[in-house]
């Protein structure tokens, strides 16, 4: 059944007449029922381990727009609580983590394996998710890129340009491959029970990807994502993944290669010209539209959207922005986009 799904299509390769579409954030604040859902569990947090609520704000926008697929609601920063990192939300400023400065903290963290029991409740969701999704709609589990949820775990919130994380490189480069392994194992352990429980695709979130440069793109961004790749294709092999090295620029050309990814998303400072001919080439590509015009809607947002659908129409393509809709959006521009795709 998941084969014949729209999305699963694209990932495998198929060129479709109109692309498959979801968002990056589709369930978030830009929603009132989002809003009101979040109100009801008292704080992101305990949204987050409620399962019944977490699947809940995954279907609301699968209800209001008919999404191709719903990705499953959670953050990136649970898989590193589950290894014993204290988490908290600061209202107005975003995740805390008490942060990982020195040898002793890397190596106090708990083995991979240890996710399983903190991280039940996602597994709960999933499988409410799969019971409760249409039957046309595929169902994405993800995780965040070791690198990426390293730099939160390092600087213990994030950061403008990753500091602290790459300064931990350059000065203990044991202690930051020793964490980046960890994460890796944790990861593969993650997303490999998030299938189990129901997942049909999984993403990995590399958001600041773009900060690493030559050899340490290589070892943090490339390196991690084929491991944890193969390790899921070695036990799921069905199963496709995408990957997401945001802000990779010019590195994003042969990472599917690289990495053995069934597609590639990418973010909106990539021209789609530019990576129909050197990156959709080797499979299917995701996005990449701007989140900001989901905020000024109008014409612009009707051309642009249009403009990216025939950019990719010589291969498989799955529609989807450069990064996450945004709070601010207007959610009849969300309409309008899809009109823009399917033409009704």
């Amino acid at each position: 059944m998941a084969q014949g799904k729209l999305l699963m299509r694209a990932l495998a390769g198929e060129v479709l007449p109109v692309p498959p579409v979801w968002m990056m954030r589709q369930a978030g604040r830009y929603l009132p029922e989002y809003r009101a859902t979040r109100a009801q569990a008292g704080d992101f947090l305990s949204l987050c381990y409620n399962s019944e609520l977490a699947a809940e704000v995954t279907l609301q926008p699968i209800r209001r727009y008919r999404f191709d697929a719903a990705i499953l609601f959670a953050d990136i920063l649970l898989l590193p609580q589950a290894l014993g990192a204290r988490l908290w939300f600061a209202t107005g400023e975003g995740p805390r983590l008490d942060p990982i400065e020195t040898a002793a903290a890397a190596a106090a963290l708990k083995p991979a394996d240890a996710v399983h029991e903190h991280l039940a409740p996602v597994y709960e969701t999933l499988r409410i998710l799969r019971r409760e999704l249409p039957a046309e709609t595929a169902l994405i589990g993800f995780a965040g890129a070791p690198w990426t949820v390293a730099t939160y775990m390092i600087a213990g919130r994030g950061t403008p340009d990753q500091g602290p994380a790459h300064a931990l490189k350059a000065a203990d480069p044991t202690t930051f491959a020793a964490l980046i392994d960890r994460l890796t194992d944790a990861t593969i352990a993650y997303l490999s029970a998030q299938i189990e429980a129901g997942a049909e695709v999984v993403k990995i979130f590399d958001s600041w990807a773009g900060s690493l440069k030559g050899a340490d793109f290589d070892a943090f961004a490339l390196a991690p994502a084929k491991r944890i790749t193969a390790a899921l294709k070695a036990r799921h092999p069905d199963i496709p993944v995408i990957a997401f090295p945001r802000g990779a620029g010019e590195r994003y050309a042969g990472f599917a290669r690289a990495t053995g990814a069934d597609a590639i998303a990418l973010d909106q400072g990539l021209d789609a010209g530019w990576a129909a001919a050197h990156v959709q080439k080797d499979g299917c590509v995701q996005g990449n539209l701007d989140p900001a015009l989901l905020v000024e809607g109008g014409d612009r947002l009707t051309a642009e959207t249009q403009r990216i659908v025939r950019a990719f129409a010589g291969g498989p393509h799955i529609f989807n922005l450069g990064h996450g809709i945004t709070p601010d959006a207007d959610p009849e521009n969300v309409h309008r986009m899809l009109e823009a795709i399917r033409g009704s």
